[in-house]
């Protein structure tokens, strides 16, 4: 066992496996600019170590992966009119886009609590394991934002509109419904955990994406489809507009429970949040790429940062802890296209770009 970095970020060699072990259990491994670059050191060292077969992403501690990206820090530099917006997601989507397109398998273990910026750390991987612990969200619409880290990206190529609903209401996947949506590919039970990360370091030189898949699939139980995907008619009839006045219409009409409870998520949400995750949702459809989304999502998260409504989202959810944030504007049909189209705007020279 060779260690290279310690501290939040842990990236150790065991065995064929390259190790990043997120490192802050009492903030659920939530996500540092720092962390960010740390994973980035550590994937430059074992992409061109040729002792490294594999990848294998975890968190430190009981509760979860990542809970998300270090949103206080943000709302700081967002109050004082700084800059970390600006580079902290540059760098997080750049490493995003890396992750899909890593050379050699990428195992994410996503167990426990797997949100915002853990998502992006596990979602975009090769091999994504959910377990029987596992809660994934995007839940930012609750914070005046919309789901970024390429989650325009995974939501919208959700079967029907189950992206739209994880995506508007935050709702949460439990591990064989991160299957259904497509943010993961085997649920695995935690009590397995163990005895297979053993085999993954233990995997010769040579292995493959697909040996590593076979080797996984051994320890699944076959899950794929959770209590959300039950709803999929639901959804898809409710869902499958372009305007959240009209999504909102459909919900009322249905009138069942689900729709009640729904309606209840989508009225504590941001409406400019929800406005403007729904244009991304459906303009990521026609994306050919995972960076073209993230282009997008970095020119709109500029545009958050500066916002009133992320500010209040935050202190809400996370400074004050009143849950009571007050939106501006408050009503989803106030939400003009004056008030959409910088989230939407090229941003010139400081336009994210990827090796």
């Amino acid at each position: 066992m060779t260690a290279v970095e310690e501290g939040d970020l842990v990236a150790r060699i065991e065995g064929a496996a390259g190790v990043i072990r997120l490192n802050r259990p009492k903030a659920i491994n939530a996500v540092t600019l720092e962390m960010f670059r740390d994973i980035e050191k550590a994937l430059d060292r074992f992409e061109t170590d040729p002792a490294v077969a594999l990848i294998l992403l975890e968190g430190a501690g009981e509760r979860g992966l990542c809970a998300g990206g270090d949103i206080r820090t943000l709302w700081e530099s967002s109050k004082a009119n700084g800059d970390l917006g600006t580079i902290l997601w540059r760098e997080e989507y750049i490493l995003n886009a890396r992750i899909k397109r890593f050379p050699k398998p990428y195992v994410a273990f996503m167990d426990g609590i797997v949100m915002g910026g853990g998502v992006g750390l596990s979602a975009h991987a090769s091999h994504r394991i959910v377990t029987d612990r596992t809660r994934l969200a995007m839940p930012e619409v609750g914070l005046g934002f919309f789901p970024d880290v390429g989650g325009t990206w995974l939501l919208s190529r959700s079967p029907g509109e189950i992206g739209s609903y994880f995506g508007l209401t935050g709702q949460t996947m439990n591990g064989p419904d991160a299957i259904h949506a497509r943010f993961a590919d085997w649920v695995v039970p935690t009590a397995n955990w163990p005895e297979l990360r053993d085999a993954l370091t233990k995997v010769s030189q040579s292995v493959t994406a697909v040996d590593v898949g076979k080797l996984i699939n051994g320890f699944a139980t076959g899950e794929a489809s959770g209590p959300v995907a039950a709803k999929q008619a639901s959804i898809d009839a409710v869902f499958g507009f372009d305007r959240m006045e009209d999504i909102i219409a459909a919900l009322k009409r249905d009138g069942s429970e689900f729709a009640i409870a729904t309606l209840k998520a989508l009225s504590e949400k941001s409406p400019r949040g929800m406005v403007v995750t729904l244009k991304l949702l459906r303009l990521a459809r026609n994306a050919s790429s995972l960076e073209e989304c993230l282009v997008r999502e970095y020119r709109a998260a500029l545009e958050v940062f500066r916002s009133d409504d992320f500010r209040e989202g935050v202190r809400a959810a996370v400074i004050d802890k009143d849950r009571n944030p007050i939106w501006s504007p408050p009503r989803i049909e106030d939400v003009t296209p004056d008030i959409l189209a910088p989230y939407l705007a090229e941003i010139g020279a400081d336009e994210l770009k990827f090796n």
